[in-house]
């Protein structure tokens, strides 16, 4: 007949007897000790009693004027401050869970981040807390959008880096300027590195917004100077016009998502990009579930965000301009 496994410590030792035995070392007295945890002088003592029974090794030294640890006290003491802290922290974790359940995150957006970005943040989100809300707005320009922001209307901004003062930001990537090239026997000529000659050659497409403002300024300042044949306000409309062959559009990779499989990319004559990140309010308090969502994105960008994305930016030179 075999006897009774021996209780191991964990099973002798209780979380009462650790706060008992850091209050008394924090204190240097069992009656101090009691009033701050507020039990008798006599549970004080049965705990830390009881704790050096188990454990086999006196802990503290019962002074007249005052209780003192003994050296083995006094390790066991510091560990017990970690299992303490680390129980704290539990506590912090659960209350944050409880917090992020049930929340909601408003997000202002540029078409290209909605579209080609946040849906796999979102989805390992819910992973995560599958009760969060996310509310999306869209927008075509950064006035728009930091004016949300700043009126209080939403919580993050999912587009170019916001560079003002008043604005905290988490860089994401950067997403490299391209040619799309329309199908057709005009363009099959053109290779996958285009020349300033090869612009001149063909009609362009080029977006009015603040983010093309960089690529305007440089096909102005080429000699030649490079003209546009089409400013369009919406990406979408321009990726059309290229498939119907209207012409050769510059924009940023992501803004073309999705590209029609008739139209080619060609890397442009100059390399230039836009950054893209979260940003947020600096006087603005961030719920628990915006810091989740801040989390997801961190772990999703650190090591391979932008190839995860198709975006490769080595050597792009970073635009601040803005862009939809």
């Amino acid at each position: 007949m075999s006897g009774k496994l021996a209780k191991k410590i964990i099973d002798k030792v209780k979380l009462s007897q650790l706060k008992a035995l850091a209050t008394v070392a924090e204190t240097g007295s069992f009656s101090e000790a009691a009033l701050l945890i507020n039990v008798s002088q006599s549970t004080v003592s049965h705990s830390i009693a009881a704790m050096e029974d188990a454990l086999g090794v006196v802990l503290i030294h019962r002074g007249r004027q005052k209780a003192t640890l003994t050296p083995v006290g006094d390790r066991i003491y510091s560990q017990a401050q970690q299992v303490l802290s680390l129980i704290d922290d539990m506590g912090r974790e659960a209350a944050c869970a409880r917090g992020v359940e049930g929340g909601q995150v408003r997000i202002a957006a540029f078409r290209s981040m909605a579209s080609e970005i946040l849906p796999e943040a979102i989805a390992q989100l819910h992973q995560r807390y599958p009760t969060v809300q996310i509310l999306i707005s869209e927008f075509d320009n950064s006035r728009e959008l930091t004016a949300t922001m700043r009126a209080g209307k939403a919580d993050l901004a999912i587009a170019d880096l916001i560079q003002e003062e008043d604005f905290e930001t988490f860089a994401l990537m950067e997403d490299p300027f391209i040619a799309l090239l329309p199908p057709g026997d005009s363009y099959a000529s053109l290779g996958p590195e285009l020349t300033w000659n090869d612009l001149r050659s063909q009609p362009l497409i080029v977006s009015s917004g603040d983010c093309c403002r960089v690529v305007r300024s440089l096909l102005q300042q080429s000699q030649p100077p490079i003209e546009i044949a089409y400013l369009i306000a919406n990406d979408s409309t321009a990726v059309s016009m290229t498939r119907q062959g209207l012409g050769l559009s510059i924009m940023p990779k992501l803004a073309a998502q999705p590209i029609p499989p008739e139209v080619r990319t060609a890397q442009l004559p100059f390399n230039k990009a836009r950054p893209l990140g979260i940003s947020w309010l600096k006087e603005t308090w961030l719920t628990p579930a915006a810091y989740a969502l801040l989390d997801v994105f961190k772990d999703l960008f650190k090591n391979e965000g932008p190839q995860r994305y198709g975006v490769e930016h080595e050597k792009a030179t970073v635009s601040t301009t803005g862009h939809h």
